[in-house]
């Protein structure tokens, strides 16, 4: 019974593809009912009819998380649609690979707002209805980034690095409400965003398989479990932590 999410409801940001998807899947599959939070709304409604046809209650919202009255009024319709809010996933994110001189102002401020300000002002959002419920999970999602520099990717590296120190923030500012915020760091994860960055860098693909003791990619379903560890009553008195999920790539010393 510790990992049953039966009767919570979850927001999935970015949970119609990628990372998202395999998060949402692993909630609906312990139980939870799933709000997807996107800004493609056809892909969005794939997604539920995904998680439907597996038997999740499950629906689709779409809103540009960048905007702050956005974010409130999307939060406020899950909640009206499900009867509250019980678990936050905080998991759109973005990236464009360039070297830092390359980088305009216009960019980095775009993709440190989905990043990193759009993290936060989520996490805003669904505190006073987990305050009201008498706690809740909050789930961010980091990078490997987070620990290792990135000399194509300075705006994603800084702002996923700052995304494990908001989730520490955050933790040490609301435990006292029983809501746990916790940061998943995924290793390198099979997805869209990744085929691209593997046409992008040269031998990416090879390099990481040769780092990582588990000898492969993830996938976003292996992300899954940690999630649901999270958002689940087993990590009561877990809070603040971030934990890779990459086969030991962050462990491995050539």
């Amino acid at each position: 019974m510790l990992f049953d999410l039966s009767g919570k409801v979850a927001i999935v940001t970015g949970g119609n593809g990628g990372i998202g998807l395999g998060i949402a899947r692993g909630l609906a599959n312990a139980g939870a009912a799933v709000a997807i939070v996107g800004r493609d709304g056809a892909k969005s409604d794939a997604a539920v009819a995904e998680l439907r046809e597996a038997g999740a209650d499950a629906d689709a919202f779409t809103a540009d998380l960048r905007d702050g009255a956005a974010v409130l009024s999307v939060v406020g319709a899950v909640a009206e649609r499900f009867g509250g809010v019980d678990v936050l996933v905080a998991n759109a994110g973005t990236n464009a690979r360039r070297r830092p001189e390359d980088y305009t102002t216009e960019l980095w401020d775009s993709i440190v707002d989905i990043n990193l300000g759009s993290v936060f002002a989520c996490c805003q959002a669904v505190y006073p209805l987990m305050q009201r419920r008498g706690g809740g999970k909050i789930i961010t999602i980091g990078s490997m980034t987070s620990i290792f520099g990135f000399s194509v990717g300075a705006p994603y590296s800084a702002s996923k690095g700052a995304v494990v120190q908001l989730t520490k923030s955050l933790a040490c500012a609301w435990a006292a409400d029983a809501i746990q915020v916790n940061c998943i760091v995924p290793g390198f994860i099979d997805t869209a965003l990744t085929h691209q960055a593997r046409r992008d860098v040269a031998d990416l693909e090879q390099r990481v398989l040769d780092r990582t003791p588990a000898g492969r990619w993830g996938s976003p379903d292996d992300v899954a479990g940690a999630a649901v560890f999270f958002a689940s009553g087993a990590s009561d008195f877990v809070t603040g932590t971030a934990l890779p999920v990459d086969g030991g790539y962050s462990s491995f010393m050539a």
